[in-house]
């Protein structure tokens, strides 16, 4: 059974943003790693558990998209009797930990 995708506000601020850093209106690669990224997260309808548990919150899951130096992180959430996944932040893999704020 597929998961319906929901991206949050903050989430959408967050590709917004990462569309500017990267540069992605100027840069083919650019443009092809964000259209990557947001591919990588649509997947998530199927299976949204094969990805890992974050080490700071266990209600939360996390995506990682990309190789190093250009890790992105994914951090969603399932609701199993809604059968949807919610993405609620997407920041770069080198940042420090997420936090409680992270999310609001």
């Amino acid at each position: 059974m597929a998961y319906l995708v929901n991206i949050a506000a903050r989430a959408e601020r967050d590709l917004a943003l990462l569309f500017e850093r990267v540069g992605a209106e100027n840069s083919d690669a650019a443009l092809n790693c964000y259209k990557g990224l947001k591919e990588a997260i649509l997947t998530l309808e199927k299976p949204p558990y094969r990805c890992p548990v974050t080490p700071e919150k266990g209600q939360f899951r996390h995506l990682l998209y990309g190789r190093k130096p250009y890790v992105y992180r994914v951090i969603y959430r399932v609701r199993e009797k809604q059968k949807q996944v919610d993405v609620l932040h997407i920041r770069h893999g080198a940042r420090r930990k997420l936090t409680a704020a992270d999310l609001k």
